[in-house]
């Protein structure tokens, strides 16, 4: 695998053909926020806050870097004031959703986001889809997926499929950055234990 030459905020670095920029950034100690990315999983690009400013050829644009592989001889920049506007942005509109989120509140303390721009949308669900990736990919049980779209896009737990495999799992639970997931999950029980599925019955007749 060939090496790849950059630079990040001033700094050469060696990465590997493949890597992403934030994980290059990551291998030499240089901090990108993220809200939906996590080392066991594919590359999202869902929450937008780890964009970055490359420089290649003297043309300047903005990508994500989550997604966005690592390339020879680019200059990248994680911290300038349009990044910054933008990532304030960001965080903004997810404080609407969850307002007390502990991360969410922190991030916006280091951008300079106002938690009160945009009116309170509280559904505590950012939609980062880190539990619902996390199920699929690595554990590989499909228990809780999105539902609905756009404003009313939420996450649930399938009940028949949580019966079976998530009270002793709940390895997503520290992976979500607010209540949400710990509501659904809730719901979902009590729900499932007001409502069991129906059990065939081999004697029924």
């Amino acid at each position: 695998m060939s090496e790849i030459h950059l630079e990040i905020d001033g700094q050469e670095v060696k990465a590997s053909e493949g890597m992403t920029l934030l994980e290059a950034a990551k291998s030499v100690g240089i901090y990108i926020p993220t809200l939906c990315y996590h080392e066991k999983l594919e590359p999202y690009g869902g929450c937008r806050l780890c964009i970055v400013e490359v420089e290649q050829g003297g043309r300047t644009k903005l990508v994500v870097s989550c997604v966005y592989p690592v390339e020879s001889g680019i200059v990248v920049r994680t911290r300038t004031e349009k990044i910054d506007r933008i990532r304030k942005m960001i965080l903004e509109l997810q404080l609407a959703h969850a307002p007390d989120s502990f991360e969410l509140v922190e991030l916006a303390k280091e951008y300079g986001a106002d938690p009160n721009r945009f009116e309170k949308e509280a559904s505590f669900c950012i939609h980062c889809g880190l539990c619902v990736r996390y199920c699929a990919e690595v554990k590989g049980k499909h228990a809780v997926g999105f539902i609905d779209r756009g404003t009313r896009k939420e996450i649930s737990f399938i009940p028949e499929i949580a019966a079976q495999e998530c009270w002793q799992c709940k390895e997503c639970f520290e992976l979500c950055p607010t209540e949400a997931l710990q509501a659904a999950y809730v719901l979902t029980e009590s729900l499932f234990s007001a409502h069991p599925p129906f059990k065939h019955d081999s004697n029924h007749t």
